[in-house]
Parts: C-alpha cells; structure tokens; sequence
C-alpha cells in the first residue's frame, strides 16, 4: 500500500473559507454572478434599472451579463489562488 502524501490529500479542498480575504472574494463573485442574471433579465424583459431608471434592451442586458461574469470569474479565481497576506497565520 502506498501512503498517501500532502498534495495528493489536500487536492479536493478549495479553501474558499479559509482566510478572510478568500471568504469576500468568494461573496464578492457570488453577487457579480446574480447581478449579472439580473442585468440579463431585466435586458430581456426590456425592464428599466430600479434605481436609475435607464431602460435596459437585451444588447445592454447581455453586457451587463459578460460584466459580471467577467468580474464574478476574476474573484473567484482570486479566492481560489490567492496566497494569504501579512495578517494572516497559515
């Protein structure tokens, strides 16, 4: 039987909760991604923005979709690989 080791143990583990700054990202992405359903909602039932009032056509839906797509996938990747800083102890 051959042990196991370190990295081959630890591989399923993200750790998306471990430090504080891996914790907001992981938020941070979660609510890009709805915000990102949302414009792309609101761009298809050509609804206006409820603070803002703009009106919202399915091309402005879609970009507002690839925006928070596109910031909800860099956070993650950051939560993900992101080594904690000076004021954390790991």
């Amino acid at each position: 039987m051959v042990p196991m080791t370190g990295s081959t143990a630890n591989t399923g583990d993200l750790g998306l909760f471990d430090t504080t700054f891996s914790t907001g990202a992981t938020v941070l992405s979660a609510l890009a991604l709805l915000i990102g359903i949302g414009f792309m909602v609101m761009g298809y039932q050509d609804m206006a923005l409820p603070v803002v009032g703009t009106e919202l056509s399915i091309l402005t839906g879609m970009v507002g979709l690839l925006a928070g797509l596109f910031v909800g996938l860099v956070a993650f990747v950051a939560a993900v690989y992101m080594e904690p800083g000076f004021d954390d102890e790991h």
